[in-house]
């Protein structure tokens, strides 16, 4: 088990699924459970896009 933080936000996990984690490493995490290692640019991209996608639907329509 290891905890993550994704935005601010601390969850545990389960790291049954992946090998040679590291303290520091980013993983994909599906419910509850780290799929596998990535990327750390990858990681910085992906979550600029979900956050993207959630101030999306905020934003007044014209």
């Amino acid at each position: 088990m290891a905890i993550v933080s994704i935005d601010g936000v601390s969850l545990e996990i389960s790291i049954a699924l992946v090998e040679e984690l590291d303290v520091g490493d980013n993983v994909l995490v599906h419910v509850g459970y780290a799929l596998s290692k990535i990327d750390p640019t990858e990681a910085k991209r992906t979550l600029e896009l979900l956050q993207e996608l959630g101030s999306a639907g905020r934003e007044p329509r014209s």
